[in-house]
């Protein structure tokens, strides 16, 4: 079960877009509710920083991609560029995550996205994520990408990548269940690298403030890059696999949906696309979609009148359908863009595959 039934009425809670007395005394309960959360985050941290916890070294190099909030963050398109930059440097990597939202079984929503954009990379989910690790690198795999990694200290990393988004860089200023943060900003500083993602839909000077803001609050431990990105689309996809070009969707009026963190941030990419966005539906992030949502959508379509119905990536391999009632059924494929600071990033990465474990020299496996 989610954390957030309702993520965008969550979001309007913490950020305090919902007013009045009811929302006042709700944001009061759940600051109390923070109190004890932000004290046991405190400590693990504390415990892993002095020595008193210790992380478990995998068999290869291990770069982590995360984040400091819940919530959508464009994180998944992230993964899939530092693996390709793997797959750059000679090294055959594997993702590894704790397989949210899967039962036994069953493959998580990221893992299935990310099987469609990276074929041929291998992905182990376990809760137990040093298990994972080691069952990667014993079926061959020669780097592991952490997604979704920021907060699991336990398995040793040899790079840290943390995305951050522009349109929200604060998590609503407090930890969860307050905010949006699952962590204080200041454990940024254990980053090497910060991602701001979404760059591109707040302006230059808006970005140098975000960055500024936070490489204070890292003090003089702060990550060594800094870079920008976009989450462009790329293309159409349908569940068949047919792929069509994203001019398909302009002029066109459009039935959207989404159960991701942030489903603003994919309405405001079908509005850029020039889609004119009739209908909307927001669903809980890692939603399951049920024979009676299919047919609700299918009806909330045909009631708009769309031409075309539109989702995500992470929703589209949930749902085995070209149409929702005749009407064409496909996700908009998001791919990550840098506008800075993707060569000094790159040379981390590869720095990180040839040091870290396994490494030529390292004592591991060239």
């Amino acid at each position: 079960m989610s954390l957030l039934p309702d993520a965008e009425a969550f979001r309007r809670l913490v950020d305090g877009s919902r007013r009045g007395a009811a929302a006042t005394l709700a944001r009061a309960a759940l600051g109390a509710f923070a109190v004890p959360y932000a004290a046991a985050v405190r400590a693990r941290n504390a415990a892993y920083d002095l020595g008193a916890l210790s992380a478990t070294s995998a068999a290869v190099p291990v770069i982590s991609v995360g984040n400091l909030t819940l919530g959508g963050t464009g994180k998944t398109p992230l993964v899939a560029w530092t693996a390709r930059q793997c797959l750059a440097g000679g090294r055959q990597p594997a993702i590894v995550s704790r397989g949210y939202g899967a039962g036994p079984g069953q493959t998580s929503d990221e893992a299935a996205e990310l099987a469609l954009v990276l074929p041929g990379v291998a992905h182990v989910a376990d809760r137990d994520r040093v298990a994972a690790a080691a069952v990667a690198a014993a079926h061959g795999a020669r780097a592991i990408v952490l997604d979704d990694g920021f907060q699991h200290r336990r398995l040793a990393r040899d790079l840290d990548i943390v995305a951050v988004d522009a349109t929200d860089p604060f998590g609503c200023g407090h930890l969860f269940p307050r905010g949006m943060l699952r962590e204080p900003l200041g454990g940024l500083a254990r980053a090497h690298a910060v991602v701001l993602t979404r760059a591109d839909a707040i302006e230059p000077d808006r970005r140098r403030e975000i960055v500024a803001a936070l490489a204070d609050l890292c003090g003089r431990r702060g990550p060594q890059v800094w870079a920008h990105a976009a989450h462009a689309p790329h293309r159409l996809r349908t569940t068949s696999g047919r792929e069509l070009p994203l001019d398909a969707v302009r002029g066109r009026r459009v039935a959207a949906f989404c159960g991701i963190g942030n489903p603003a941030a994919f309405r405001r990419t079908l509005e850029r696309l020039g889609a004119e966005v009739v209908e909307f539906r927001p669903f809980a992030d890692h939603h399951a979609y049920s024979a009676a949502d299919v047919a609700l959508l299918g009806s909330l379509a045909t009631d708009a009148r769309a031409d075309l119905a539109l989702t995500t990536l992470k929703d589209l391999v949930k749902l085995p359908h070209e149409t929702l009632r005749d009407i064409p059924l496909a996700a908009v494929e998001i791919a990550i863009e840098f506008l800075a600071g993707e060569a000094e990033l790159d040379r981390l990465v590869q720095s990180a595959i040839r040091a870290g474990p396994g490494a030529p020299g390292n004592g591991g496996a060239a």
